[in-house]
Parts: structure tokens; sequence; C-alpha cells
């Protein structure tokens, strides 16, 4: 989507725009606009939409009426968002291949007219590189939205939620891909490739590199498969040098069979996405690059295939963490905590950060507690808890937190190794985070965010189609923006 800004309107738009406050029709309007509106019930609530005909400099023009709500009040960014969404979902498979923004006389800001184009821009990302098919009317057709009389500034602002922009694509395109296009080599080309040019570092660790480092629990997931893992890590160094960086750790599962713990075949298509932790912070790292974000941050990913060959790992294998702890497998569909325990382990050891944040589609037994509205949260920080909610209500990742304690600490307890990687059938969520706690070394603050029902969505939300989401990424940057950066 190519978003471009002029002084004033080009001559004789197809499709011209306008954005109203709630219960504030624009007084210049064609008066059969306002009176097709007003017979319409359009009042200029968040993300309601009106559509109308008219002669503007003797030319029939479509005129599109987005509302964007109240203008004071709670989310009036996510109400911009969801007004430029609106335009996006209405238009983008219209016919129309230019959509023309029309700003005089608005009050928003620069800040806010770049909350309304990057709802616009996401709403608009759809994947079809394998639908070859299509009819026309079901093929994208806008291309590009100019912006006229937009306040001084707004380009500038729109730079950096650009880069946002691009950060949740790529995640997208990572989390829709299909497992045998997207594995753990392709996925460290595939970011080779996007991060090029950034100014971030980019470095890999073979099965091998891996070996030597101690990582049995994550070379044990991968063993029953013909695609060889890799520890991906991107180094985005922004800020003051010798400055403690923060470190994101991904869970990048690119296929989860379950391993010898085989799941059920119903809805197994679905593991293609339980990269999307690892897909998060690809993304993110993508972003706080594009923007040249002030701060020290460094994104850990482990790449994985899950598969049940004859050399797959067993239940009851012992498997020795790069720690030095042991882990009793227990069920290999338990699969990501191994696989994070040595990611989290390494990211420590190598990059001494104080602040680690891992994110993963862990457990299906948080779509159980939180469906597909909040991501899970587990600390052992509340300081950390604190800034991860705000940064999540701030960008529209929302989270939930739940507890850590030693009464669940037990159940994972194994009675031949170190622990177990499953606990019993209850709190199954909460027992994988005590698990990953034990991994976190002294003076670090950490968090765990289980997000299993948020980088999917089976239908469309206020700034995405059906599909992958982008979740993670905004919620990185937003605490990054406002925790890190000096």
């Amino acid at each position: 989507m190519q978003i471009t800004f002029a002084d004033s309107l080009p001559q004789s738009p197809r499709l011209l725009a306008r954005l109203v406050e709630q219960d504030s029709l624009p007084a210049d309007l064609p008066v059969a606009i306002v009176q097709g509106a007003e017979a319409s019930r359009f009042s200029g609530k968040a993300a309601q939409l009106f559509e109308g005909f008219a002669e503007l400099n003797g030319v029939v023009t479509r005129l599109a009426l987005a509302g964007i709500g109240k203008a004071e009040g709670n989310g009036r960014a996510a109400n911009l968002e969801r007004a430029g969404a609106a335009l996006a979902a209405r238009y983008l498979t219209s016919g129309e291949t230019q959509l023309v923004l029309d700003l005089s006389g608005s009050t928003l800001s620069a800040d806010e007219v770049a909350s309304v184009l990057l709802g616009l821009r996401l709403r608009c990302w759809r994947w079809d590189a394998y639908r070859t098919k299509l009819k026309d009317e079901q093929k994208k057709s806008l291309a590009e939205v100019v912006v006229a009389g937009a306040p001084e500034g707004t380009a500038a602002a729109w730079d950096v939620e650009q880069a946002i922009a691009t950060g949740v694509e790529f995640t997208r395109e990572l989390v829709a891909e299909p497992a045998n296009v997207i594995f753990p080599q392709s996925f460290v080309e595939r970011c080779q490739a996007r991060l090029a040019g950034t100014g971030a570092e980019i470095a890999v660790l073979d099965e091998d590199e891996m070996r030597q480092l101690g990582m049995g629990a994550l070379l044990g997931v991968a063993q029953g498969s013909v695609k060889k893992p890799k520890l991906l890590v991107i180094k985005w160094l922004g800020g003051k040098a010798g400055d403690a960086p923060t470190v994101f750790v991904g869970k990048g599962v690119t296929f989860d069979t379950g391993g010898i713990s085989i799941k059920p075949a119903a809805g197994m298509e679905d593991m293609k996405w339980d990269m999307g932790g690892a897909g998060a912070v690809a993304g993110a790292m993508l972003a706080l690059a594009g923007r040249k974000a002030k701060a020290n941050v460094i994104g850990v990913c482990g790449l994985v295939e899950n598969m049940p060959d004859g050399n797959a790992q067993r239940p009851g294998d012992v498997v020795t963490t790069m720690s030095g702890q042991t882990v009793e497998v227990i069920n290999t569909d338990a699969e990501g905590r191994l696989v994070l325990c040595d990611a989290m382990t390494y990211a420590q050891r190598e990059f001494a950060p104080k602040v680690m944040v891992d994110l993963a589609t862990l457990t299906g037994a948080m779509i159980i507690a939180l469906g597909m509205e909040h991501g899970g949260l587990f600390s052992n920080s509340d300081t950390l808890a604190d800034k991860l909610l705000a940064a999540g209500k701030a960008s529209g990742d929302k989270l939930w937190r739940f507890p850590l304690a030693p009464e669940y600490d037990k159940l994972i307890d194994s009675p031949i190794a170190d622990m177990k990687n499953i606990g019993g059938r209850w709190a199954g969520s909460i027992t994988a985070a005590q698990f990953l706690q034990r991994f976190v070394e002294d003076g670090v603050e950490w968090a765990h965010l289980d997000i299993a029902g948020m980088v999917w969505a089976d239908k469309p939300g206020a700034t995405w189609d059906k599909g992958a989401t982008g979740y993670g990424v905004r919620l990185i940057d937003r605490f990054v923006r406002e925790n890190c950066e000096k």
C-alpha cells in the first residue's frame, strides 16, 4: 500500500474520503450526502461508514464518510485506527485503485492522522501468494492512498508508524506461510533478506554449535525432523554503548505435530503458526530497526520443527538443558518450553540482560482461559508486569496477568530428573510458566507471554483480516518506546 501526501486535492478524484467526529457532520458536505447520512443513521461512531455520490467540480465522485468517534475520552488512537481500517475493508476489493483522504478543515493532529493511516494500511494486508483463481471482484484493487491537507509533521509521524506497519506485516507473512515454505533455515533466510541494510546485526547458531553449548532440550525437540534447528539472534544496538540490552525470546516451532505424543489430525494444519512468538520477535526487530529506536534490543528465536519419525524424542526421555538442569519429557507435545528454556539460558549468558521477555504460542489451556481476546502474562516482577500491561493496552495487543507460586511449581517435580516438562491436567498454562521460571537467572526481570490465542484469527478483527494478526509486534514496540528509549 503506497501512501503519499499532497497539499491540495487531486483533480477529479474517483473516491474521496472524509473523517467525521461523532455527532458532527461537516457543514461543507453536499446536501445529498448530509441527508443520506442522516437517513442512514450515520452519526460518526468509530468505524461507522457511509457512502454516497456527489457532483464535485462537474464530476460525479464517490464520497465516503468514516466515523472517528468522540474527540474526547479513552481509546482515541484505537478509534482512529478503526476508522482507517473500515475504509480499507470497504474499498480494498472495490475496483478503486486510489483513495483520496481529504483532511482540509480537520482538527486532527499529525499523530492522530498517522493512527488513521496505520489502521488503513494494516487492514489492507492480505496474503494472496497461493490464490491463483480469484475472480476480479475478489482481487485487491486499492493500491494508493493520497492524503490531502494533512497537518504539519504528519509525514514524519507516519514514518514511525510505517515502520511499525512493516514489522507487523512481516510477522503476518511469516505466520501465514505454510510449513513447507517456512522452516528453520528459510525463516532465517527470510529475516536476513528483510533486515539487510537496516543496521541490525544477525547471527545464527547451527545444530553443531548448539550441541557444543549443551542445548539438549531444544535439540531433543528437533531430532525427529529432517529440517535442522537454528538459533537466530537479531541485534539492534541503537542505545548507549555498554547499556544492558532488553532481550525478547521467541518460540519458533515452524510446525508442531506433537511429536510421538501426536496431535489429533483435525486442525493440525493450524500448527504452522506455532512459530508465532518467533515471528513476533522478528517483526518487532524489523520495526525497531526501521524507526531507528534509541535502545539496545536483542531478539532470540529458537527455531525447530517437531516431527514423529524413528529418531524422534520419546515420552520418558531425559534431556540435559544448557543450564545444566535435567528434564524428564513426559509429553513431546509440550515442546515449546523445551525450546524456550535453552534459548533463554543462551540469551542470559551471552547478553546479560536486566530484562527478558519471552513470547510463545505455548498452551491450549491459555486459549481456554482467555479465548482470542488477551495474551497471558506471567512475571517475576510486578514492575515489569505493569509496564507490559500498560504497553498492551496502549498498543491494542492486550494482556492479562496470571499467578506464579510455589504451590504450582511442585506439580512439575520429577522423580528421576530435576523437573518434568508438564504438570497434571490443571493449571496447564501456569505450570508451563513455572517451568520456564526455573531457567531465569538471578537478578533478571522476566516475563512470559503465552500468546496461543492471539497470532491467528478465524474472523476479521479491527485492523486485520482472517488469518495472521501480527500480534506482539506493536506490544514490543510500545514497551521499548516507553521503557527503553532515552
